[in-house]
């Protein structure tokens, strides 16, 4: 009990001082590089932008989740889930301007995010098919 009340102290401290340092750090960099801030806003509007279109394209078009259940095919709920993430990635790439001119860290954070809207997808198709069920 004691070192676990210590331990959460010190972490504590630990956490805090990280980032004290690392805000510090960031408004020094920006202060001295006011160019980097708008690159970031500007990257943070795109991110938000993708983020607001994955989230709302298989609710906009819910009434694609019944045809496919109907079909009650594997393949068709396949086919769809592989639209919705082929979409989500044109929406993507449009915001980055294009396939080309991109660097090994922002194909990884693309990848991640593909594979996420690929099981957010799954995820709300699977809920409207469970509440089609249902009635």
């Amino acid at each position: 009990m004691v070192l676990t009340t210590i331990g959460q102290y010190i972490g504590g401290k630990v956490i805090t001082a990280v980032l004290v340092v690392s805000g510090a750090g960031a408004v020094i960099w920006f202060w001295k590089h006011p160019e980097h801030l708008e690159t970031i806003w500007q990257t943070i509007k795109y991110v938000l932008t993708w983020m607001g279109i994955v989230l709302v394209l298989p609710w906009a078009t819910f009434f694609v989740t019944p045809w496919v259940v109907s079909k009650d095919s594997n393949v068709a709920a396949g086919v769809m889930l592989f639209g919705y993430t082929l979409a989500d990635a044109a929406a993507a790439f449009f915001l980055l301007g294009g396939v080309r001119g991109h660097g090994g860290f922002t194909w990884m954070i693309l990848l991640l995010g593909f594979l996420a809207a690929a099981v957010y997808n799954l995820k709300v198709c699977e809920h409207q098919a469970v509440r089609l069920e249902e009635g």
